[in-house]
């Protein structure tokens, strides 16, 4: 049975095909969006990606993460954040009307979650919280051993939990969110900032960026942050500390048995993990007992989130 497993993402998209019972891609392809994409490039990008990974052959079932809410029982996009077009698109129909075969969706951290648990980090575990950290920050729940989505298919948004109410404003309109403090496009955004504001402070930044400013992103940050630059040590921190309030307060309030953190922010050093783990303890009750360990299936997560749906899909 061959599963056609698709992700899209803020800035770059994915397609997989495996066989069922398989661990192994049979082919795989990410192609990155120009950063004046809407819905209708990513459709057509992500549609021709499966036509090629496909070759002709007939899925017998799509599993679709997507990088923003969705509607998962309807089989709908409700929004995307980072790209215009996507409100109340009927994504499952369109790819179901493309490839004649059964399709499911579900936004990329509870695609990620699933992927975790099935295949992953998330093994043997039947309560965790998957928490993606990179253009944005979003979680996916796994409880009693199933996707728990919420009334509206929002549940696991932490990336819009208020830990600074006095903070920087976050794209949402609130203050101080999780997202806003932690993820890699509002770090390099911060950054950026602080450069322009202050034309004689140094930083490697300056040096990584050959000048560019607008050309900062999280990765060069966490570059920075490892050569010592004191402003990229300091975002750093910044993020880990917002992102381990938010998780002591998710352990706090359901008490999952592990949380599992995947995205590029999570690859920027063990200083990163050990704030975030620290901070996240001091949060938490003491009795609230709950461990932080990175993906295992690292940004492939989602897709393979996107085969268990799939297989679900089919199965169901």
């Amino acid at each position: 049975m061959t599963i056609l497993a698709l992700d899209f993402g803020g800035t770059k998209h994915t397609a997989g095909i495996v066989e069922s019972g398989v661990t192994q891609w049979s082919a795989r392809e990410q192609v990155f969006s120009p950063p004046n994409a809407d819905a209708r490039y990513d459709l057509d990008t992500v549609m021709a990606l499966g036509r090629r990974l496909l070759a002709g052959a007939q899925p017998a079932a799509i599993g679709v993460s997507f990088g923003g809410p969705v509607d998962a029982a309807a089989n709908t996009v409700r929004l995307s954040h980072h790209v215009p077009g996507w409100e109340n698109i009927p994504l499952g129909q369109l790819l179901q009307d493309e490839f004649h075969a059964p399709v499911q969706i579900d936004n990329d951290a509870n695609a990620a979650a699933l992927g975790e648990h099935r295949f992953g980090a998330g093994q043997g575990f039947v309560n965790l919280f998957y928490i993606t950290i990179s253009t944005g920050v979003g979680g996916g729940w796994i409880l009693n051993g199933q996707v728990w989505r919420g009334a509206d298919s929002m549940a696991g948004e932490i990336g819009h939990t208020v830990v600074d109410p006095h903070g920087p404003q976050c794209l949402c309109g609130k203050r101080g969110c999780v997202e806003r403090l932690a993820s890699g496009r509002y770090m390099a955004q911060d950054a950026r900032q602080r450069l322009y504001e202050n034309v004689l402070q140094e930083s490697t930044l300056r040096e990584l960026c050959n000048g560019n400013l607008e050309s900062i992103d999280g990765v060069m940050i966490s570059q920075a942050a490892a050569l010592g630059d004191k402003l990229s040590i300091e975002l750093l921190e910044r993020s880990a500390r917002g992102l381990g309030v938010g998780i002591g307060n998710a352990a706090n309030l359901v008490n999952p048995q592990r949380f599992i953190l995947g995205g590029g922010v999570t690859k920027s050093g063990e200083r990163w993990w050990q704030v975030v783990r620290e901070t996240a303890r001091q949060t938490a009750l003491p009795e609230v007992q709950f461990e932080i360990v990175p993906a295992a299936l690292g940004d492939d997560a989602p897709l393979w989130g996107a085969v268990a749906l799939a297989a679900d899909c089919v199965h169901n």
